[in-house]
């Protein structure tokens, strides 16, 4: 029974996933554009050494489409895929706490150059709005309102994360 709610909450978290990717995408023409030169190529994620302890994440690969965006597809489109990136998840909580803190996790990219040219421009250009999002929700000062809140908690976190970080690598014995 376990194994078919894990299954099941891993295709709603590609879906979910591959919504908002495709949220962010369509909200920059420069972005699709850039990904419709590489139609039917696949781009698959895979989070290396991730700990046996714990439930084993989905996998992710997606397809681009004629539109420039993604669409999500089994994890075979990636093995023959145009495009493989890899994320040391070998430590979750130091993953999760130097993405809070605005780290690049440590990642491996193996396939066409081009494509992976592309996806490091989505890295650096792309931003999601959120307020402008949550503005058509419940109004432009309450959206603003609840950003400026979000933009307090989200520096306290990374004040938190970049302490802890720092304590986790005085405490480590010297090489």
């Amino acid at each position: 029974m376990f194994h078919v709610l894990h299954t099941l909450a891993d295709a709603v978290a590609v879906e979910r996933m591959t919504l908002l990717f495709n949220h962010v995408l369509a909200g920059e023409a420069t972005a699709t554009q850039r990904l419709r030169s590489h139609i039917g190529r696949c781009i698959g994620l895979q989070l290396r050494g991730w700990p046996s302890f714990l439930p084993a994440p989905p996998g992710f690969a997606w397809r681009i489409t004629p539109a420039g965006l993604l669409e999500a597809c089994d994890a075979w489109c990636a093995a023959g895929g145009a495009l493989r990136i890899e994320i040391d998840a070998s430590d979750p909580a130091r993953l999760a706490l130097g993405a809070l803190a605005g780290e690049r996790p440590r990642i491996e990219v193996a396939g066409d150059a081009s494509l992976a040219g592309d996806v490091n421009w989505l890295f650096d250009n792309l931003r999601w709005d959120i307020e402008d999002d949550i503005q058509g929700l419940v109004g432009a000062a309450a959206a603003h309102q609840l950003c400026e809140v979000g933009i307090i908690i989200a520096s306290a976190v990374r004040a938190a994360a970049q302490t802890l970080a720092g304590l986790g690598r005085s405490a480590e014995p010297a090489k």
